[in-house]
């Protein structure tokens, strides 16, 4: 029977419960969808757009709005865009264009042939400006940035008009003309909407909506050295593609007054784009700004935007989660109209739930502690036939060595345990996962009192991991064999900040005061199964009892390097658990 492939963009949960799935929760977008196409509004139509601006990585904050523009439009039998916001040449790179088409591809979507630039549109969008002026709705401003704040007002006061608000049509006009021409330096002059410098929003008090600025740009190259405002610029996109439900985040609710004011002084083709926002993500421990990644990029405290500790997309990629778990996060968190704080727990939790169905189990001693079995014959090597994946059958079995001398976790061993400590200790009795019973007989040290070795011995009875008397040991414990495992190095990933909120928790301390110091712990001298020798980038496994793990790029034939994706222990699930009872 050939194998149904999950579809782009639906959660493991819904791929796991087949038919049986029930509806996605209703939110408030979907409802005002439903709304529309019940009016008629766009003829049931629903054309969305993903929007980036191309001035760095993407982040799991972008991932819920990746999720949500292209998940809707497949639910409604629609269409997303993908559209670069290109407007700002100065901080914009061909790389985060590059990392933004294959980040959103990752995720499971797919825009077809629709990919779009606001730079495609600079020619009608400056014709557009033009109209503006010709019908006294723009003019040319020759104000510096702080004489433009000053004469904006503030909330409590409102605005002033400046003197150039009378310059004239075609004043302007002839003036506009020429900042296009390149006559003018960068931040001599600026196009202006004329709106309401009394007006109780900020944003319709004359907002400039043209700049100069002699830059080269990534995809338009020379062509340009005026470029419009994103506020400017976002309505006419969205017209011009045919938008019908424009979703952005709930930072933009007040810019909404001058989408439509744009739209409609140019009187472009009804019916017009409806911007709806909604709440972004804000994750506990986790920066949600490009900005401050970037400082952290520049200022070399991480190796890049694709460091495993960053929110980035491609850092949670190289870290070994999966588009599934990110596309059932996002699903679970749901869609708000206010904001509020996530905890990451959630969103490790969908990665645990994810991995356990899909992830190979193997052995792995991240802090090898040497044991020695006196019994056992010298050169004897036996296998073991060990479960690949106790939660599918199908994944089969594989064979591990085990010989005279072995690798266990250092942790494993207490020369003097504390009370209910079951494990290795002098005299007591431990299950290795899979191979035989071992009893710890004595304690090798080295000049400096360090634990070096342990003597043991092991019970040929109890081959498979159980005994014909019936005993069980408290404890069982993974392994590797000292002559056939791997040497590679494992990093330990925690959290990027020490606290939930550094916002919250600021006490006048720039964010940095709560970068986590040990977000970061390499090992290297771990030893793995040989089974890993052939493990490539990017894959995952669960190395048992400590986490999950992903092969980083950095490894090199024979020398793995694995990165911790998240550790066993749950504590969202413990959370659902208290709440349920």
């Amino acid at each position: 029977m050939k194998e149904k492939k999950p579809r782009a963009g639906a959660s493991p949960r819904q791929e796991h419960a087949g038919s049986e799935t029930a509806a996605p929760p209703t939110h408030f977008i979907r409802e005002i969808i439903n709304e529309h196409n019940k009016a008629g509004k766009f003829g049931g139509k629903v054309a969305t757009r993903f929007p980036p601006e191309p001035n760095g990585y993407l982040h799991i904050g972008h991932a819920k709005s990746i999720c949500l523009n292209f998940g809707l439009a497949q639910e409604y039998g629609g269409t997303c865009n993908l559209r670069f916001d290109d407007t700002n040449p100065t901080k914009e790179e061909q790389e985060y264009i590059d990392s933004i088409e294959n980040d959103v591809r990752w995720l499971g979507f797919d825009w077809e042939d629709r990919l779009y630039f606001a730079s495609d549109y600079f020619e009608q969008m400056y014709l557009w400006a033009e109209k503006l002026i010709t019908k006294g709705k723009a003019y040319v401003c020759d104000c510096s940035p702080d004489e433009v704040r000053e004469w904006r007002g503030t909330l409590t006061k409102p605005g002033q008009p400046c003197v150039h608000r009378e310059r004239g049509r075609e004043a302007s006009l002839d003036l506009f003309r020429r900042m296009r021409a390149g006559e003018f330096p960068d931040g001599a002059r600026t196009l202006r909407a004329e709106i309401d410098m009394t007006s109780g929003n900020i944003n319709m008090r004359d907002p400039v909506i043209y700049r100069i600025l002699h830059a080269p740009h990534p995809h338009a190259g020379d062509a340009w050295c005026i470029y419009p405002m994103y506020d400017y610029a976002h309505p006419l996109e969205d017209a011009i593609e045919n938008i019908t439900h424009s979703i952005c985040t709930l930072e933009f609710e007040d810019h909404r007054p001058f989408y439509d004011w744009v739209i409609d002084e140019l009187e472009l083709p009804e019916p017009h784009p409806q911007q709806i926002e909604f709440a972004r993500l804000n994750l506990t421990h986790t920066l949600m700004s490009k900005r401050k990644l970037l400082e952290l990029v520049k200022a070399g405290l991480v190796i890049g935007w694709d460091d495993p500790r960053m929110p980035t997309i491609s850092g949670l990629r190289r870290r070994g989660y999966t588009p599934e778990a990110i596309r059932d996060f996002s699903e679970r968190i749901g869609v708000a109209k206010r904001d509020s704080m996530v905890d990451i727990a959630l969103l490790e939790h969908c990665l645990r739930e994810d991995l356990n169905r899909r992830a190979r189990r193997v052995m792995a001693v991240l802090r090898p502690l040497k044991v020695v079995l006196e019994n056992y014959r010298d050169g004897q090597v036996e296998e073991f036939d060990v479960p690949n994946n106790p939660e599918d059958p199908a994944a089969g079995t594989r064979k591990v060595p085990f010989s005279k001398v072995l690798y266990v976790e250092r942790d494993d061993f207490r020369e003097s345990p504390p009370p209910k400590f079951y494990r290795l200790y002098p005299g007591n009795e431990v299950r290795l996962r899979s191979a035989y019973f071992i009893t710890c007989k004595e304690v090798v040290k080295d000049a400096d009192s360090n634990v070096v070795e342990l003597r043991c011995t092991y019970d040929r009875s109890t081959r498979g991991g159980s005994a014909p008397d019936g005993r069980r040991p408290k404890a069982t414990l993974h392994w590797v064999s000292a002559n056939h495992a791997l040497e590679a190095e494992a990093r330990l990933y925690d959290h990027l900040l020490t606290v939930p909120d550094p916002d919250a928790a600021g006490e006048g301390k720039d964010w940095k005061w709560f970068l986590n110091p040990g977000s970061l712990e390499t090992l290297r001298g771990c030893r793995v199964e040989a089974t890993l020798a052939g493990a490539r980038p990017g894959d995952r496994f669960q190395f048992e009892r400590l986490g999950y793990f992903c092969v980083d790029p950095d490894s090199a034939a024979g020398k793995p390097v694995f990165n911790r994706t998240v550790t066993l222990r749950d504590s969202w699930a413990k959370i659902e658990q208290k709440q349920k009872g």
